[in-house]
């Protein structure tokens, strides 16, 4: 047991170092591209971004918890799965970027700049299947081998913005910057995998088949909250032009930029609860709330001190140009700890094997906030789609599961931890 804690802990600390170090380069490259973009052409690249973000469900296939759980149960099999995997995201993101081109073609037909930076984009979202890989090294508690790949390729598409900002390109050149970074993730990854004694990888029709299967609940759940994720932008850029996506997607983006922490911890201890979860009833309902706690505090914590900077920031970062974005921020940013408590649920999910309840708590989430968009855009611009986001994400997070008999269990669990019941260690697990 001390052991497996000792890994875990090990495997924590290395997603926080490594998405710490990964934070502070796309931060700074991204504070560098705004500056040198201006509001009109960055909120360009934030509006393809959000289509990339509105299909990620789709090119994704709902696949990360289900593939941690399967290499877990089943490790001799690890490379037809990933094999597998890779195929099938693949080709669910060649089907998405052929959407998004046909979409922007339509919406966007008088702006060929626009279209151009869109189709540019998905070049990125086809290459991000490489980042399937990174769940055989994180199911292991081997995830030091993903950090250090993925800042490496971090790094190198670092570079490749700043040289583009040295050189004076245009906005379509930035698109690109997606593909280049998981370009490089995936040369690294397979060569790493091979060197670890990863098995060949190959295609397997029947385990494509159980895969989709499995995923099914976490693909429909994820195009809703894709939805709702991504629909603020859009609609933003049809109802309020380009520059009221640049103040919005840099605040939403600027209130998770010290989530990594919070981000690696719920993947470093979703396997473990996974196997507690076979052997050890009252352990598995503790380390809930556990995560449950540790997710909602520090998000609550990272959200104040960012609401109170918030102008400071904004303006001291990014320059008067960007000064609207401060409000905007000090709504956003409250997000945060309710975003990544439904995050934390995902792995008592697929223990209960309750994921097909996703598709009704998305589904409604989906729903309202595109109908909250609908009536406050019009009236206060990004701060209004900011105000949407953040009534969605409380009400998906900690109302509705009461109201669905099934996840009371889960929504008793996420109160008690909120009000920290049941979440300290007892004799018996110290020992």
């Amino acid at each position: 047991m001390r052991l497996r804690r000792s890994r875990a802990a090990a495997n924590a600390a290395w997603l926080m170092a490594g998405k710490l170090a990964h934070m502070v380069l796309t931060f700074l490259i991204g504070l560098v591209t705004a500056r040198y973009l201006g509001a009109a052409h960055y909120g360009l690249l934030q509006y393809a971004a959000a289509y990339g973000a509105f299909f990620a469900a789709l090119c994704t296939l709902g696949l990360h918890a289900v593939l941690v759980k399967r290499f877990v149960d089943r490790p001799d099999e690890a490379g037809v799965t990933i094999g597998t995997a890779l195929v099938l995201r693949a080709a669910s993101s060649f089907l998405s970027a052929g959407v998004i081109v046909a979409v922007t073609a339509i919406l966007d037909r008088d702006e060929p700049l626009t279209r151009a930076v869109a189709a540019l984009y998905c070049v990125g979202l086809i290459v991000q299947a490489a980042d399937t890989m990174k769940d055989w090294f994180q199911a292991r508690l081997q995830s030091k081998y993903y950090t250090l790949a993925a800042l490496a390729s971090c790094a190198l598409a670092a570079g490749y913005q700043a040289l583009l900002v040295l050189t004076g390109k245009d906005v379509r050149w930035f698109a690109l910057a997606l593909a280049v970074d998981y370009a490089v993730l995936g040369v690294i990854m397979l060569l790493v995998y091979r060197r670890q004694g990863g098995r060949r990888l190959s295609f397997s029709g029947e385990m494509a088949r159980g895969l989709l299967r499995e995923s099914a609940g976490f693909i429909v759940s994820g195009l809703m909250v894709s939805i709702y994720a991504a629909t603020d932008r859009l609609m933003l850029k049809q109802m309020a032009g380009e520059t009221a996506v640049a103040y919005y997607a840099l605040a939403a983006a600027f209130s998770t930029s010290g989530a990594f922490a919070i981000s690696a911890i719920i993947d470093s201890m979703t396997p473990d609860i996974l196997r507690q979860h076979q052997t050890d009833r009252a352990l598995y309902e503790r380390s809930n709330r556990r995560l449950y706690a540790i997710v909602f505090y520090a998000s609550l914590g990272l959200s104040a001190a960012i609401a109170l900077a918030a102008p400071w920031l904004i303006r001291t970062l990014y320059g008067d140009a960007y000064r609207p974005a401060a409000g905007v921020l000090r709504i956003v940013v409250w997000y945060t700890a309710f975003s990544y408590l439904g995050g934390a649920r995902n792995a008592w999910l697929v223990c209960e094997g309750k994921q097909r309840y996703l598709q009704l708590l998305s589904a409604a989430a989906a729903a309202l906030n595109v109908g909250l968009n609908g009536l406050l855009i019009p009236v206060r611009g990004a701060s209004g789609a900011a105000l949407a986001s953040l009534a969605t994400q409380i009400f998906t997070t900690m109302v509705l599961p009461f109201l669905i008999p099934a996840l009371r269990p889960n929504g008793k669990l996420m109160l008690d931890a909120i009000l920290l019941r049941g979440v300290l260690p007892n004799r018996r697990e110290g020992a």
